[in-house]
């Protein structure tokens, strides 16, 4: 009997953007930590290995998708809760990492160079203006699948979903 993967709880979830192509991050049969909360994890400085966001419940997974985290205060109660989930579940602290205050995602005067290398590997063209047009949360996105590890693996169907592969050069 072959194993049917659902689509993730967030698929469908109103109150976030969310990425089609995030359906594919699979990793040893466990869903990976959709963007949203990857960027908000960056902003209060923790990193959540898979195998504690695994450990988590559908409902928290959720709550931490829905959460705020946009001012000092709403970013305060969203580090507490995280950190309250890892050593709840793992009885560890989660692994703390410094939050950078300039991210490139946050960069509108010029693109980023390490985008530019990985989509000129993929003979993407690219505009400053359509970079600018973009939502935070996609350019954070795109920053993620251009680090490296990543391969660019998921970088063409985010660029295609962000109605940008229409730019490809020949």
């Amino acid at each position: 009997m072959k194993n049917t993967i659902t689509d993730s709880e967030f698929k469908h979830l109103e109150g976030i953007e969310y990425f089609d192509f995030e359906e594919d991050f699979m990793e040893h049969n466990i869903r990976c930590i959709p963007m949203i909360v990857r960027f908000k994890m960056d902003a209060v400085g923790i990193k959540l290995k898979l195998a504690e966001w695994s450990k988590f419940t559908k409902e928290e997974r959720v709550n931490l998708a829905l959460m705020p985290a946009v001012d000092m205060d709403s970013m305060d109660l969203y580090h507490k809760y995280l950190l309250e989930l890892v050593v709840k579940h793992t009885g560890n602290l989660p692994t703390m990492m410094p939050i950078n205050a300039h991210p490139d995602w946050k960069e509108l005067k010029a693109i980023p160079s390490r985008l530019l290398i990985a989509i000129h590997s993929l003979n993407i063209s690219f505009e400053l203006s359509q970079w600018q047009k973009l939502t935070t949360l996609q350019r954070f996105a795109l920053m993620k699948l251009c680090k490296s590890g990543h391969e660019n693996k998921n970088l063409p169907k985010a660029f295609n979903e962000f109605g940008l592969i229409n730019h490809s050069i020949n």
